[in-house]
């Protein structure tokens, strides 16, 4: 079942004949783009949910079953959206739904993602009132989290995150007056930021030798960038809210995501813990926040 069509506009490189009326300026033409938001649906969506998880989950993706998740996800079809160009049956470009870490906790791919997180939680002062939270999941009691797993293609722009979160809010009000089971009392958005490092660049000295450069890791910087800039917004409603390192990090490769000359990019994984009832007001703030840019 189709949801609501959206349509938005990019930012396109100009042409060849713009760019030598004048070099000096940045000339852009805008081209429409038609955005469609979907249900999930198991006969197309397995494949395109994989990817985006993957990407989600960057360099530890390795550690869990992503077939698993991708159909946990596409077993709740009316929890959740994707974004869509040119039709339902192509791969989505981006993706947000909310799984119930407490109802899934029998499920072996939810239950080993869950473990993780409280493992990070557990390593964090600022993340440290999640761990009780994550511990109840299991035991069926207490809090009831909705894990928030959103992720899109680098290119897409940030104004599609609040029809996405603005779906998802109602979505679970008509299940919950359905009688489903996701009342949730929070919701923990897994997200990811960045860091800029020295990166393992090989320099040629004028003698034909071969030196290297700080290693990658060895000028870290104290700030961090944001992948999904309504993430921002979200942690000034966050109960608690926190960055961790991925468990694969002296695996990674800065080089292979290199941002500048002589910088890497090294991600880290980000948890955002909301309340149910915060939810709305942080959707309409990033909606402003957005829109404003």
């Amino acid at each position: 079942m189709g949801k609501k069509r959206s349509r938005e506009a990019a930012k396109a490189e100009p042409h060849e004949d713009e760019r030598m009326e004048d070099s000096d300026e940045e000339d852009f033409d805008v081209v429409n783009v038609e955005f469609e938001w979907f249900n999930f649906d198991p006969e197309i969506d397995f494949h395109g949910t994989k990817t985006l998880l993957r990407q989600l989950l960057d360099i530890d993706s390795t550690l869990f079953d992503m077939s698993g998740l991708a159909e946990c996800i596409l077993g709740q079809s009316t929890i959740g959206s994707t974004v869509k160009v040119d039709g339902k049956a192509n791969d989505a470009y981006a993706l947000l739904t909310a799984l119930s870490l407490r109802e899934q906790r029998e499920n072996t791919a939810v239950a080993t993602l869950t473990k993780y997180l409280a493992d990070k939680a557990a390593t964090s002062e600022k993340l440290a009132p999640l761990v009780p939270l994550l511990a109840q999941q299991q035991a069926g009691t207490g809090a009831h989290i909705g894990l928030v797993l959103s992720e899109r293609l680098i290119n897409m722009p940030a104004e599609i995150a609040p029809p996405l979160y603005s779906m998802l809010i109602d979505e679970v009000e008509a299940a919950v007056e359905d009688g489903e089971p996701y009342a949730f009392t929070h919701y923990l958005i897994l997200s990811k930021t960045y860091q800029e490092v020295q990166s393992d660049l090989m320099v040629i000295e004028e003698e034909g030798k071969k030196k290297k450069a700080k290693t990658s890791g060895s000028g870290a910087s104290d700030s961090f960038f944001y992948y999904h800039p309504e993430d921002e917004v979200m942690r000034k409603h966050a109960a608690a809210s926190g960055t961790f390192p991925y468990t694969k990090i002296d695996e990674s490769v800065a080089d292979s995501k290199r941002a500048f000359q002589d910088l890497g990019v090294q991600s880290q994984g980000l948890l955002i813990l909301v309340e149910a009832d915060k939810l709305p007001a942080a959707v309409k703030a990033i909606s402003e926040y957005v829109t404003s840019q």
